[in-house]
C-alpha cells in the first residue's frame, strides 16, 4: 500500500475503527480514536467512561500508556508503506504522568521525520534499529497529564 492511501485510511473514522476491532480490539473497546495522522504528527483520543477508568474515578494508566503506544506506532506504519517488508516490536514502555486524567485525553507524537530515518537505516543495513518515540497526553484545557515514551525495534525481514 502506498503512504498516501494508508493515510487516507487510517483518517477515515469508520475504517480506523474496523481495523481497531479487528488488530487491536482493547484499543477499540477503550474507544480510541484517531484524530489526525499525517506521517510526521499522529494524535489520537482516548475518552474518559467506564471502559478506560480505574476504581480512583481517573483514566488508567494502561490505557494512557495504549494512547501513547498507538499515536507512535501509526507513524511507523506510515512510514513503512511502499517499502520492503520491515518487522515492528515494542521493546519498551514508559510513562510519566502528571496530572489526574478525569477527562478525555489527546495524545499527540511528532517523531515521523525520526521514525521515517530509524526505517530508512534499517532498509539500508542488516541489523535491527530502535528508537524511543514520545507521546504526549493533554486534558481538553491543554494542560499536559502524562508523557508515555515507546522504544520500537525495526528489522528488515529476511
Amino acid at each position: 500500500m502506498r503512504k498516501d492511501s494508508f493515510l487516507r485510511l487510517i483518517n477515515t473514522p469508520w475504517k480506523m475503527r474496523l481495523f481497531l476491532w479487528r488488530r487491536l480490539p482493547a484499543a477499540a473497546f477503550m474507544g480510541i480514536r484517531v484524530l489526525h495522522c499525517d506521517g510526521e504528527q499522529a494524535s489520537v483520543q482516548l475518552p474518559y467512561g467506564w471502559r478506560s477508568q480505574n476504581p480512583f474515578r481517573s483514566i488508567y494508566f494502561a490505557a494512557q500508556c495504549a494512547a501513547g503506544e498507538l499515536s507512535t506506532g501509526l507513524l511507523g506504519l506510515a512510514a513503512l508503506q511502499g517499502k520492503p517488508p520491515v518487522s515492528m516490536l515494542v521493546l519498551q514502555v514508559e510513562a510519566t504522568f502528571l496530572k489526574k486524567a478525569a477527562n478525555a485525553l489527546r495524545f499527540v507524537c511528532v517523531d515521523g521525520p525520526k521514525v521515517e530515518a530509524v526505517i530508512q537505516h534499517t532498509l539500508e543495513g542488516n541489523t535491527a534499529q530502535t528508537i524511543r518515540m514520545e507521546s504526549i497526553g493533554y486534558l481538553p484545557d491543554g494542560t499536559e497529564a502524562a508523557r508515555v515514551w515507546i522504544t520500537w525495534s525495526f528489522k528488515k525481514k529476511q
